[in-house]
């Protein structure tokens, strides 16, 4: 769609409605399910809009890992690296592996739990 709302604003007005008017007018099971229909639709949304660029930058890093004969299926790449990860083929001195593996988590922590991720770079006094 071209014209506004997108669907990320489209998923966010329906996600604050369940939390701003479900939630507070019902109780048990209802008020709970409309949180995890919330919280659905949040990482729904942000799948929209993080997903695209985190799968290209994943591809990219699984293929410079596993070079040209890398499966062009994400799932089928991935299964790979495990693979010469579990050989010994690759290991925590290879270039680049420990990066795209950190940045992989972060990717999908942005998407999947993002104050999780946040909490784990604030400064413990």
């Amino acid at each position: 769609m071209q014209d506004r709302p997108d669907i990320a604003e489209l998923l966010e007005a329906v996600a604050a409605f369940l939390r701003e008017q479900v939630v507070p007018a019902t109780e048990g099971q209802v008020a709970f399910h409309a949180r995890v229909a919330a919280n659905t639709l949040d990482i729904v949304r942000r799948e929209v809009q993080l997903g695209p660029l985190a799968q290209a930058s994943e591809r990219a890093r699984l293929h410079a890992l596993l070079g040209s004969d890398a499966p062009t299926d994400p799932a089928d790449a991935n299964r790979l690296l495990c693979t010469r990860i579990a050989s010994g083929e690759l290991d925590p001195a290879t270039p680049g592996l420990i990066d795209h593996l950190r940045q992989t988590t972060r990717d999908k922590l942005a998407i999947d739990q993002p104050g999780y991720a946040a909490g784990t770079t604030k400064k413990k006094d």
